[in-house]
């Protein structure tokens, strides 16, 4: 199957599901149902997964993960080897197809599912999977009233949704082309998008991440790890995964304040065949704690990439001066203005032949000033060390303005590397603000326009009203 093959099977895969969604969810907010569809066909892909899985596992023995279950010599074995390989077991009746048939035989309740959905998740207790799956399902709460106040309106309600789920053939084996993983990512853009409408949660639209993924991977083939510490739904890291020519990553750190994205987070990286062992999330602030430690030494990092929110609140409490990743400049952003602070954590954690790309809006690169007397604004002294000190700002892109919801304001990409190759007396700076397509109220950068600023940062030439190369006097 061919990569474009593939994103169509993914596009119709989408708009199939997200037209099951507004068929179903009737008066609830589609937000709020997001978590129930998404949920369900998480939980299928987790079904299929195992049978297919375990059913090659057994080929030789001449029976089925079902049939090995069901014998007292094979059950702990083969429970020993899906929590192993798999990080979970499913047991036999609570296989997506077991509940599927109870609902066409009239014995299914929605209780059924919430007894599978808790199986699932106690038999990673205690387990390395744990930390992947605990709480996984929590946003999709089977007791909620808005599905129906009775336990029969709900069972319908949740029947439903998943037999539509199982009408649509989605071959969780095809894990090269990522059909499946690709459609998740599309409906959870549009239920983003629908809410960004009404300034919902902040989402980052695939032209983006490409860029992003793009400039991040300049001439790597696999690197040894990636971080994202604002991962919404896990789509950067991802791409990240995707622009690498062995699609190797060692490992993905990933931090999300939001615990619906959390959760969303740590499915979407399992459902893209990214194994519980390869990757570690964690639900907190990433300007409040930084999570990236192990045996007391900080994590360095080959590539990060990051979409915070911009001119974010963030508690301004004087001990973050004592946090070796905001001590270096001696003083902190002022409130309502955390984006330079998102861009000092990544830069302690830069490997030593690190390198970031990351979104700011456009204030972060003039806002503060410089003052006599040493009192210069601290978003000032903050660029300087960067610059000055540090020397790892490599280049810095303007893009178009209206291309997320909910932030009219241009946006500009900040490329900034460690080892600098021959470009330290100097900083790139690309215009690509007048290249965009209109889609809808959105602006959108297309994969032509994305070659010519990937291009644009390779060759770092000037090009008349497009790139300037400055050297650092200027």
């Amino acid at each position: 199957m061919s990569v474009e093959t593939a994103q169509k099977q993914s596009q119709e895969l989408a708009t199939k599901l997200w037209d099951i969604a507004n068929d179903l969810r009737g008066n609830m907010d589609a937000s709020k149902f997001k978590n129930y569809i998404l949920g369900v066909i998480f939980y299928r892909y987790l079904s299929e997964k195992t049978e297919t899985y375990m059913d090659n596992l057994l080929k030789n023995d001449g029976m089925s993960y079902r049939q090995a279950l069901a014998n007292a010599e094979y059950a702990p074995v083969v429970k020993d080897w899906s929590i192993e390989h798999l990080g979970y077991v499913i047991k036999p009746e609570y296989l997506y197809d077991s509940m599927i048939q109870d609902i066409k035989d009239g014995k299914f309740s929605i209780e059924d599912f919430e007894k599978a959905i808790s199986a699932l998740t106690d038999s990673t207790l205690g387990q390395e999977s744990e930390p992947a799956f605990e709480k996984l399902f929590d946003d999709m709460n089977l007791q909620d009233k808005d599905l129906g106040k009775e336990v029969s309106e709900r069972t319908a309600l949740i029947a439903k949704v998943m037999q539509k789920v199982n009408d649509i053939s989605f071959n969780v084996d095809d894990a090269e082309m990522d059909v499946l993983g690709t459609a998740y990512m599309i409906l959870i853009s549009l239920f983003a998008s629908d809410a960004g409408k009404k300034g919902g949660e902040f989402f980052t639209p695939t032209c983006a991440s490409k860029l992003l993924a793009r400039l991040a991977t300049v001439g790597l083939d696999e690197v040894k790890n990636a971080a994202d510490s604002c991962a919404g739904s896990g789509s950067l890291l991802l791409e990240i995964q995707n622009h690498l020519s062995t699609k190797k990553v060692g490992h993905l750190y990933a931090t999300e304040k939001n615990g619906s994205n959390y959760n969303l987070l740590r499915m979407n990286l399992l459902m893209h065949g990214v194994p519980y062992r390869k990757f570690s999330c964690f639900n907190s602030d990433s300007i409040k704690t930084d999570n990236y430690y192990e045996n007391g030494e900080p994590l360095m990092f080959d590539v990060q990439v990051e979409n915070p929110p911009y001119s974010a609140k963030f508690d301004q409490n004087s001990s973050l001066l004592d946090d070796p990743r905001f001590s270096s400049c001696g003083v902190l952003t002022p409130q309502g203005k955390a984006d330079l602070m998102f861009l000092q954590s990544m830069t302690f954690h830069m490997a030593e032949d690190g390198r970031i790309a990351v979104l700011l809006p456009i204030g972060a690169l003039f806002r503060g000033k410089y003052k006599e007397n040493g009192k210069s604004d601290a978003e000032y002294i903050i660029r300087k060390h960067l610059i000055d000190n540090l020397n790892v700002i490599d280049a810095i892109i303007g893009l178009p303005p209206k291309m997320f919801h909910g932030a009219k304001l241009p946006v500009c990409v900040m490329v900034l590397k460690r080892k600098r190759n021959g470009n330290a007396d100097n900083v790139l700076f690309i215009d690509a603000s007048k290249y965009f397509t209109i889609e809808g109220q959105m602006n959108v950068i297309t994969d032509e326009d994305t070659d010519r600023i990937v291009n644009a940062y390779i060759q770092r030439k000037n090009i008349d009203k497009f790139a300037y190369v400055a050297t650092l006097d200027e």
